[in-house]
C-alpha cells in the first residue's frame, strides 16, 4: 500500500490517501479525533486484529473504484479552508436545523416506547450548540489566520499570538463534538430503525448516520491537514 506501518498514526494514512478512510468506518476506528493515535494502538483499543486492518487497506488502496473524496492534502491550505467553508460548513447550516425539528419530533412522539430516543435528543442539543459557534470562530477567526499566514512570506504579528492557540480550542471542540457522536450512534443501536419506527424515524436515522460520516471527514480534514499543516508554516 504504501511505507506506511500499524506504528504511523490513523489520521496519516487517511491523509495520505483519502479512499482508506472507509476501512477505518467499517472498523470502528476513529480516524477523526483519534486521528494523532497509532494504528496499532486504535486496533488494541477495540480489540481489532491488526493484520486484518492492514489487509482491507491493502485491498482498498490497490482497489480502482471511484470516489468521492478529493485529495485535501494537495490542497493549499487557502484552498483547504475554503474547501472546509463551501462543503461542510455549508451542509451543517442546512441540515442542523431539519434535525433539530427531526429529533425533538421523534423523541417526543416516540420517546415513551424507547427512552434512549430522550438520551439521543440531548447529545443532538448539545452537538447543535457546540458546532454553530465552533464554525463561527473558525470562519472569523481561526481560518483568515490561516490564510495570512499562507499568504505572508514574514511571520505576521497574529491577535492570538501563534496560531496553535486557536488550533488547541478547535481541537478541544472537536473533541466534545466527537463524544456527542459517539452518544447518537450508541442511543440509536447504531442508527438502526425498530421495526415500528415510522418513516420520520426512519428518515432521522439516515440523516444522523450522513451527518456523522460528515463530521468525520470534517474532522480529519482540519486536525490531520489544515492543522498540522499551518503550524509546520509558523
Amino acid at each position: 500500500m504504501t511505507t506506511l506501518t500499524p506504528a504511523d498514526t490513523v489520521g496519516e494514512f487517511v491523509r495520505r490517501s483519502p479512499k482508506l478512510a472507509r476501512v477505518f468506518e467499517n472498523f470502528g476506528i476513529d480516524y477523526c479525533c483519534g486521528g494523532k493515535r497509532p494504528l496499532v494502538q486504535a486496533c488494541e483499543k477495540r480489540g481489532i486484529d491488526i493484520a486484518e486492518v492492514m489487509r482491507q487497506l491493502d485491498v482498498c488502496e490497490s482497489s480502482d473504484e471511484a470516489q468521492n473524496l478529493i485529495d485535501v492534502d494537495s490542497m493549499s491550505l487557502t484552498e483547504l479552508a475554503d474547501h472546509i467553508e463551501a462543503t461542510h460548513h455549508a451542509y451543517l447550516r442546512e441540515e442542523l436545523p431539519r434535525l433539530e425539528f427531526m429529533t425533538e419530533k421523534v423523541s417526543r412522539v416516540h420517546g415513551d416506547k424507547n427512552e434512549n430516543l430522550h438520551r439521543m435528543r440531548d447529545a443532538f442539543v448539545a452537538l447543535k450548540a457546540e458546532l454553530e459557534p465552533h464554525m463561527m470562530k473558525e470562519e472569523r477567526v481561526l481560518f483568515p489566520i490561516v490564510r495570512q499566514l499562507e499568504a505572508s512570506a514574514d511571520r505576521p504579528q497574529l491577535h492570538s499570538g501563534t496560531v496553535a492557540n486557536p488550533i488547541r480550542q478547535m481541537e478541544h471542540e472537536h473533541d466534545i463534538a466527537g463524544e456527542a457522536l459517539a452518544i447518537l450512534r450508541e442511543s440509536t443501536d447504531g442508527y438502526t430503525p425498530p421495526d415500528w419506527a415510522c418513516n420520520t424515524y426512519r428518515a432521522m436515522l439516515e440523516s444522523l448516520a450522513r451527518l456523522e460520516a460528515d463530521m468525520h471527514q470534517h474532522i480529519h480534514k482540519e486536525n490531520n491537514v489544515l492543522f498540522v499543516k499551518v503550524q509546520s508554516i509558523e
